[in-house]
């Protein structure tokens, strides 16, 4: 598999990234031993970086990544964790602690569920309005100084804040939503992040399903799914983004490949600096976004895909209102 490195001081790793985090919980029941095969088989085409974070299902994925990673070399992987995000034991979420002392506990925890030494990078979830982002990466310098971590990324931030932490310690990546139908990136933070040497980890690079072309106005309904939960899979919102996905269809069809293989591919045809992360749980649909690392899309492909999908083409948010008046990343750079 082609590699790509994590901006100018950080790893190298391959074209394609695997996004665990739906192994544990969110998107409806997972099979646990489908799970760990299906990381088993990325690693097998190639994959080797893992992305994961400690407050998902309250440490269970850490748990799961470490099981399926229990025979792999260390140094065959590299595993991004993100951090801060406080949960209830009813699993409800309550806030964020990016404190240096905070961030010292939740890493000691993330490397004994992992069963590692080290963390090859290591990331806030999001911003904590009540901890200056300089102190909090400069915790996380002195991680890096120490040993326990390798490098710094960021998650879902602004311009502003992308610059404030890069004064302080080198950032490698910034892992930020980043789809077809979801490019607000585009506006400033893709542009400041290329300026500074810093890569794009793009998650959501399916829009969680919905132009996956596998989803329906029936999907998720026999368990408990997140998605059902967010504005662009609700009413009025999920009619006109499933017609999106039916553009997209069509337009895959014209190709030879499948949606989701024209997404993924879409996401990583927009630069070299930008590592598309697959959210895959099962073998049979890695298997389809692997499809992706091997398709070509030409000039005209990107024309037509470019005239089907304008930025700002989605029906709703990607967050319910109250999550995304906590994204950084929604905030206008002001230089």
């Amino acid at each position: 598999m082609e590699q790509r490195k994590l901006g100018s001081t950080g790893p190298t790793v391959s074209a394609l990234g695997l996004g665990c985090m739906g192994m544990s919980e969110v998107y409806g029941p997972a099979d646990r031993g489908e799970s760990i095969a299906t990381v088993h088989a990325a690693l097998d085409a190639g994959i080797t970086l893992l992305d994961t974070g400690d407050f998902y299902a309250m440490g269970h994925n850490e748990m799961l990544v470490r099981e399926a990673l229990k025979d792999v070399p260390r140094e065959k992987v590299q595993i991004s964790v993100k951090f801060g995000a406080l949960r209830g034991p009813a699993g409800e979420f309550a806030g964020m602690d990016t404190r240096p002392a905070a961030t010292k506990n939740f890493l000691a925890y993330s490397l004994q569920r992992l069963g590692t030494d080290h963390i090859d990078v290591y990331r806030p979830a999001r911003l904590d309005a009540n901890v200056p982002i300089e102190e909090t990466i400069g915790g996380l310098a002195d991680l890096v100084k120490a040993g326990y971590i390798r490098h710094i990324g960021l998650s879902e931030v602004g311009s502003d804040t992308i610059r404030r932490a890069h004064a302080v310690h080198p950032i490698a990546d910034l892992q930020i939503e980043y789809s077809l139908i979801e490019r607000g990136i585009e506006r400033d933070i893709l542009k400041t992040c290329r300026e500074l040497g810093i890569a794009i980890t793009a998650y959501g690079v399916l829009a969680r399903g919905l132009i996956s072309g596998h989803w329906s106005k029936d999907s998720g309904k026999t368990g408990r799914d997140y998605r059902l939960m967010t504005p662009r899979f609700q009413g009025a919102n999920l009619d006109a983004n499933l017609a999106l996905a039916e553009q997209l269809r069509v337009i895959a069809t014209e190709i030879g490949a499948t949606p989701a293989q024209v997404a993924i591919a879409w996401v990583a045809a927009q630069g070299k600096e930008i590592v598309p992360l697959v959210g895959a749980r099962t073998r049979n649909r890695l298997t389809e976004a692997l499809g992706a690392a091997k398709l070509t899309l030409t000039p005209a492909h990107l024309a037509a895909l470019a005239k089907a999908f304008p930025p700002d083409v989605a029906s709703g948010t990607r967050y319910a209102a109250e999550q995304m008046a906590h994204l950084d990343s929604e905030k206008p750079a002001t230089r």
